[in-house]
């Protein structure tokens, strides 16, 4: 699979303007859990021309090709992340709206132990955590 998004873009025959490839570089760049909003701000801080609609447009097209994940937190924000990253988990503090990644080997051997014991094989999974720090 190819490595960047632009580069998956490519090999699915999207077109490419070149607000597609700022907001696609934007993406990229991204270590969070950005919305549309914060995707607009970022991408027209690059190219003040990018609209809003322009990036739901093109957040829309990105997802519809599998390349981005659209993530629902029940914060009413649908977020987004690369498609190919490595796999992980997801751990939402109800106070800040943090998103703390983590893997935990305990926790994948358990899933797939259970899809096992119920007569599957696992082929992927979402886990997300909902929780409050501790005083």
């Amino acid at each position: 699979m190819p490595d960047t998004i632009i580069d998956r873009c490519e090999a699915k025959g999207l077109r490419l303007t070149d607000q597609r490839r700022t907001i696609a570089a934007v993406l990229e760049e991204a270590d969070d859990h950005p919305d549309v909003e914060e995707l607009y701000a970022r991408s027209s801080a690059v190219d003040p021309n990018i609209s809003l609609a322009t990036v739901y447009r093109t957040v829309k097209l990105f997802e519809e090709a599998g390349i981005l994940e659209k993530l629902e937190f029940g914060d009413g924000r649908a977020r987004y992340e690369d498609a190919e990253r490595e796999h992980h988990d997801h751990l939402i503090d109800l106070n800040s709206g943090e998103v703390i990644e983590f893997v935990d080997d305990e926790i994948e051997a358990l899933q797939e132990k259970i899809a096992a014991k119920l007569g599957y094989e696992l082929k992927g999974h979402r886990m997300e955590l909902y929780g409050v720090k501790r005083k």
